[in-house]
């Protein structure tokens, strides 16, 4: 109960009457969950599982792309030359809406497919749902995860608090320290397309690679922790997806709990790779379409999400070629970064307009990279130095690192915490930079 009335705090925080859209969601997905378990035909739990469906994707639907379709309604009013023209809402998007939405959802589809039982005290279900934590910003979690550990009691664990603390501290430096540094950068370059040259807008874009990184991940390292201060368990969302060797490598690694949610509730439910190849990759294509649309009601969301599906598509027609050509493993991890860094730029334009200017302007700073080189590096400020030679030290030492995170104490791991906090304090910023993830 004081888990749960912390999460409500914490949700209403933002926009306190918000709360009631996941009251409702919550109140047709307990009883949606009890129903289907007592239906003795599938059709009639297949009627309760749409009816939670609806409900979900249908409060998902309106606030968040109502004023895109209403957007796109009258841009063809006009390509038509038609007076018409539709009023958009002055409507919030609820923080976190899609990935409390998408966790609710896999309740009930978990339940209609007898893998979990549907869960009878609506106090332990609404903590499933509003577990603030990962509330807003995830890891999308499973009701096989989390059900059984919010029915335990928890004791209190000295290991678990230290370990929970240094999650929590590495994400903290990774989104202060890092990814608000380097979004000083994608800020200055990225508000101001027209007005800025090649060279700035290719720094700024590898700069974004690094921020959002380093911003979702330090996000979920903080959840984490949080989580495991007092006991509970998360799943692992990152796993260094930078270091993947190809693109359905990457999506193995980053965003774990949402790239596996599609795959278990949309790509299998299509046919997955069961089918012939022509609609494996269209099961494939569909998938990465509303990967898009889930990020965000804007035409650059949908593109980035086609981009990686046709490079994903790609990569499956060319396998019988990959297989007589033998590609190293550095060279297979430089143009699977490069090919998602370039996307990226469609991720943080504003416009598809902005996204095509970018490009045309870095593709002519290439043309004279020694030139674009020197500018870069005269650009940049002591301190964003320092991050960038501290980003260095993080590639060269991981493994090193990792190691810290597992092991009991000593003088390394001590020192190692207590730089980060010295880090954090000196090199942090404090501009309030909200999480890149909250508006999804």
């Amino acid at each position: 109960m004081i888990l749960l009335a912390a999460s409500c705090y914490f949700y209403a925080f933002f926009i306190p009457y918000y709360i009631l859209i996941l009251a409702f969601t919550i109140i047709i997905d307990y009883f949606a969950g009890l129903w289907i378990e007592k239906q003795t035909t599938p059709k009639r739990k297949k009627i309760f599982l749409i009816a939670s469906i609806i409900a979900n994707v249908g409060v998902l639907a309106f606030f968040k792309y109502y004023n895109f379709f209403i957007d796109n309604i009258n841009s063809v009013f006009q390509l038509v030359d038609s007076p018409a023209y539709l009023e958009k809402l002055s409507i919030i998007l609820p923080i976190g809406l899609s990935f409390h939405t998408f966790q609710a959802m896999s309740y009930t589809i978990e339940v209609y497919r007898g893998r979990v039982k549907a869960e009878r005290h609506f106090g332990i279900y609404a903590l499933y749902v509003m577990f603030y934590p990962q509330l807003v910003a995830g890891p999308i979690e499973r009701p096989q995860n989390i059900l059984p550990q919010l029915h335990r009691e928890n004791a209190f664990s000295m290991e678990k608090l230290i370990s929970g603390l240094r999650l929590m501290v590495w994400g903290l430096f990774k989104k202060v320290v890092i990814a608000d540094t380097m979004a000083q950068i994608v800020n200055m370059y990225y508000n101001d397309v027209d007005g800025s040259e090649g060279w700035q807008l290719l720094l700024a874009t590898y700069c974004f690679s690094i921020q959002i990184y380093c911003d979702f991940s330090g996000y979920s390292d903080i959840a984490l922790g949080t989580a495991r201060t007092m006991g509970y368990d998360l799943m692992q969302n990152f796993n260094n997806p930078y270091f993947a060797k190809n693109i359905h490598e990457f999506w193995g690694r980053w965003h774990i709990s949402l790239s596996s949610w599609f795959r278990d509730y949309v790509y299998i439910p299509l046919g997955g790779n069961r089918r012939s190849k022509i609609n494996w990759l269209r099961n494939l294509f569909v998938v990465f379409l509303i990967s898009g649309l889930w990020h965000g009601a804007n035409w650059t969301y949908v593109t980035w999400g086609l981009l990686h599906g046709i490079f994903l598509i790609l990569y499956i027609l060319t396998e019988k070629m990959r297989h007589k050509v033998k590609i190293p493993n550095a060279l297979s991890i430089f143009i699977t970064f490069n090919f998602v860094v370039f996307t990226w730029i469609f991720f943080r334009a504003e416009s598809m307009q902005d996204a095509w200017l970018i490009i045309e302007k870095i593709t002519s700073s290439l043309l004279s990279v020694g030139h674009s080189i020197s500018q870069i590096t005269s650009s940049l400020t002591f301190s964003q130095y320092l991050v960038f030679a501290v980003l260095a030290g993080m590639f060269f030492f991981e493994k090193k690192i990792s190691l810290l995170f597992t092991s009991q104490g000593g003088i390394k791991n001590y020192l190692f915490f207590i730089s980060l906090l010295l880090l954090i304090v000196f090199l942090g910023k404090s501009t309030q930079e909200q999480f890149i993830y909250f508006q999804f």
